[in-house]
């Protein structure tokens, strides 16, 4: 549960890494950087396939900003244990069981080590998670900053022919075998040219060179029964009342050139929270903190303005996973 570096990827100084257990017994990797004198925690939760690793230099970027970064993999990725013998596919049954993995790191990270106010900071499937234990308002965040959130898939904002599709599938029980058109090999280390995730030729190449050192850290397309979790989840963001029931303040960042969530839908999501606001970014790909220079400027631009003054006014730490181990 180490981790890893390459040449044009350095652990950022101080990092501790903790090796954490949830309630049902998973073992999950995780680790935080506290500076001197930090006037914030980034509680950081990667979308899927991620990994800490690919993050070491935002992390950097807030460390530089005199904040406090705790992060995770989920269980099935990362150096987190995986969910099925084999470590490629990308697995899950339900959505509820990441809840789990939350509670382990707030449980063992975030309260014994961290100061607040908590900002929780999550991208793509990462955010989605984060918006569904918020939804159930078992989030001790102060606040949530969402970028390129997982509320529906691009091209399918209804996937009704392929809900029904995946939930066949996975009831016949074959929902630990890769959906259709899914395989091994992770997306990372395909070529650059046509890739969906980020504009930035050198952040991509640095990404595939972290997998081809460290090739466990690799995931492969997702199982049936993932991806029927994720069309239940996704199929709940779209209730109109859904957003509505998200107490914690909510910044979204959307990408103009998403081609794996769809930004209309998300567009359609924040403008119903309660406490909320939207920002697109033009021109950026999925993976907005590993896009190109000027784009990353932008989303830190508004992050600075969303971060200073956070005062913890969250509510208490409350979920049914905090019994004993």
């Amino acid at each position: 549960m180490a981790l890893h570096a390459v040449a044009d990827n350095p652990i950022p100084e101080d990092a501790v890494e903790h090796a954490l257990v949830a309630v049902d017994g998973v073992r999950l990797r995780a680790a935080r950087w506290i500076p001197p004198r930090p006037r914030a925690t980034i509680a950081l939760f990667g979308g899927r396939t991620e990994f800490i690793e690919k993050y070491f230099e935002t992390i950097r970027d807030f460390l530089d900003r005199d904040l406090a970064v705790a992060t995770l993999d989920w269980r099935g990725q990362g150096g987190s244990e995986r969910q099925l013998r084999d470590r490629r596919k990308g697995h899950i049954d339900d959505f509820a069981l990441y809840e789990r993995d939350f509670v382990a790191f707030v449980r063992d990270v975030l309260i014994p080590h961290c100061p607040h106010p908590w900002i929780g900071l999550g991208h793509s499937m990462g955010g989605a998670i984060l918006l569904r234990i918020a939804h159930e308002g078992r989030c001790p965040l102060d606040r949530l900053l969402i970028t390129a959130p997982m509320i529906a898939l691009y091209g399918h904002a209804e996937p009704r022919w392929e809900r029904l599709l995946v939930e066949a599938l996975d009831g016949a029980g074959l929902g630990g075998f890769y959906a259709p058109g899914g395989g091994g090999r992770p997306y990372g280390l395909k070529p650059f040219e046509g890739n969906v995730l980020t504009s930035d030729a050198a952040r991509y190449a640095r990404c595939a060179e972290i997998l081809r050192a460290h090739p466990a850290l690799g995931l492969g397309g997702p199982t049936i029964g993932w991806l029927h979790a994720a069309l239940r989840l996704m199929r709940s963001f779209a209730e109109p009342d859904y957003p509505r029931a998200i107490p914690t303040p909510t910044l979204v960042i959307a990408s103009g050139a998403d081609r794996v969530v769809d930004t209309r839908s998300i567009e359609r999501f924040a403008s119903r929270l309660r406490s909320g606001n939207l920002i697109v970014i033009d021109g950026a790909r999925h993976e907005i903190m590993v896009e190109r220079d000027s784009l990353r400027e932008l989303f830190f631009k508004a992050f600075d303005a969303f971060a200073p003054g956070v005062e913890s006014e969250a509510p208490a730490f409350t979920s049914p996973y905090l019994g004993g181990r």
